[in-house]
């Protein structure tokens, strides 16, 4: 989780007075935090965000987070520039643990250190006894925002290959024809 800025969504939580059965976290995200997670992810706008997680401690002195994260979005089209709408729905899940916990440790003396790709996570340690659940959910937000968004038809004309392609061989190409020739 990133510390250097606060997220437009933050929402902390002391993770010493956590129910035992949990508590539950909604987040709405009104206009002003919208236009912020907007200008945050380069994204033209955010229509709707809302992130529902509940928050348990987990083990001795660690905390689970599980939920979902959903978002309304528009970005530009990488091809025509036009808006692109797009639905996020990302499952959150973490494990946290505090920073020194021998939960978080991962050295291993002597031994294997086996990690299934299926399988979860390993906990990320946290400071303190405050950890912003929702600068998490922002997290998640983010893995469901498509890189190179796509109006559906759009296609980018590529030149002619036989236009642009030199008529006669260059230098490069005789070196590397020449090496080739060695083998």
């Amino acid at each position: 989780m990133s510390a250097t800025r606060k997220s437009p969504v933050s929402f902390e939580v002391n993770v010493h007075r956590l129910p035992r059965k949990g508590m539950p976290v909604e987040i709405n995200a009104d206009e002003n935090q919208r236009r912020a997670l907007a200008a945050e992810h380069d994204l033209v706008s955010v229509e709707r965000y809302v992130a529902a997680m509940t928050v348990r401690p987990w083990k001795a002195d660690g905390v689970r987070i599980i939920g979902k994260v959903e978002a309304d979005i528009t970005q530009s089209c990488v091809v025509t520039l036009e808006p692109v709408t797009t639905h996020i729905e990302e499952e959150v899940s973490a494990t946290l643990v505090p920073e020194g916990s021998r939960l978080a440790r991962n050295d291993i003396d002597g031994g294997e250190f086996v990690l299934d790709a299926e399988g979860p996570d390993m906990p990320e340690p946290f400071q303190g006894s405050i950890i912003d659940v929702g600068a998490l959910a922002e997290e998640f937000f983010a893995l469901g925002i498509d890189p190179y968004p796509r109006k559906p038809g759009a296609v980018i004309d590529a030149p002619d290959a036989g236009d642009d392609a030199p008529k006669e061989a260059g230098p490069l190409y005789e070196g590397l024809r020449k090496l080739g020739q060695k083998s």
